[in-house]
């Protein structure tokens, strides 16, 4: 699905002269329509990748095969996604590889999901644990779409990471783990059995609050690594003749990342030769406990309007892709 000429049920991206983008799913005999005109999609079927298309008003159309970057931020989507910036180094850095074994929770709307199934390849497992059932719904119906087929090595479990994991994996079987929640610090005992002695576990959170307390968490439990942590920020340049400049927007905070490797049992860290920063453990401070919600974070949150909405069309898009009826109540 990602070589050869446009064929029908294939997505393309349309760009038109000012830049302005487009996805639509190819269909014999359709019609994609503006308000100056159309163009039919019968003159993109059958035409190579990277060809131009000529609109009823006279515009030329660039047609593409959506990269995996512009699929994931046009896609439906119920809850926030984790950007490109963000997946392309989790993949890097929890160093992803073919034929892995790796855990997610929770899965959103499949954003990540499709990057880490990418790098795992067919024959690695993805285990996705959400515990919500119409955001899983949607990632089905995403990866459905971007790959034209149920991924083979994907399983999304409903369900708490806490009371899944261990029924999914052998202790000492995962090789990676990825959590993208709330409280990651209430999962670090089951991700810790679950995972193989050098194996690696990020955590993507929001507030420096959560990536403090899940960096203590894990000095106090023993068994990890010392944690790192970064943020990354984006900035493109617009390019044309001398007028070379930075951009006037730019991808800013989106998430930090935390990462650390799993010990060998009965083995601690060394212990670190530098002191902390003065006043870091002083009478001022004090962990933070108690249970947190997404709004008391900063994320807005989504009406189950919006969401049945979303589903619906996320199955829609995904049943013209592959042609096959698939429930969004039900998932594969």
């Amino acid at each position: 699905m990602r070589r050869g000429p446009f064929r029908a049920g294939d997505r393309v991206q349309l760009t038109d002269p000012k830049g302005r983008m487009h996805t639509i799913t190819l269909e014999d005999g359709k019609e994609f329509h503006t308000h100056r005109g159309h163009l039919k999609h019968d003159d993109l079927i059958d035409a190579p990748d990277g060809s131009v298309v000529r609109h009823t008003s006279g515009a030329e159309y660039l047609a593409l095969r959506p990269l995996l970057s512009d699929f994931v931020l046009s896609m439906p989507r119920g809850a926030q996604v984790v950007y490109p910036k963000d997946a392309g180094q989790i993949v890097t850095f929890a160093d992803i590889f073919p034929g892995a074994v790796v855990v997610e929770a929770g899965v959103g709307s499949g954003a990540l999901s499709l990057s880490l199934l990418r790098a795992v390849g067919e024959s690695g497992r993805l285990l996705s644990f959400e515990r919500r059932e119409d955001f899983a719904d949607i990632a089905r119906a995403n990866a459905r779409t971007f790959f034209g087929q149920d991924h083979p090595a994907w399983t999304v479990t409903v369900g708490d990471l806490v009371d899944a994991l261990p029924q999914a994996v052998e202790p000492g079987t995962v090789d990676r783990v990825v959590l993208d929640m709330l409280a990651p610090w209430d999962c670090l005992d089951v991700v810790g059995t679950a995972l193989a002695p050098g194996g690696v576990l990020v955590c993507y959170v929001a507030t420096t609050t959560q990536l403090s307390r899940v960096a203590e968490a894990a000095k106090a439990a023993g068994g990890w690594t010392e944690p790192q942590a970064w943020e990354s920020m984006v900035r493109g340049w617009h390019l044309e003749g001398l007028a070379v400049r930075p951009e006037h927007r730019m991808h800013g905070h989106t998430g930090f990342l935390v990462t650390m490797r799993r010990l060998a049992p009965g083995t601690d860290a060394p212990l670190r030769r530098k002191r902390p920063a003065p006043g870091a453990y002083g009478e001022d401070y004090a962990p933070a406990s108690g249970e947190w919600s997404a709004a008391e974070l900063g994320e807005r949150p989504v009406s189950d309007k919006k969401l049945r909405r979303t589903r619906r069309d996320a199955a829609a898009t995904a049943t013209r892709v592959t042609g096959s009826d698939t429930d969004p109540e039900e998932g594969p």
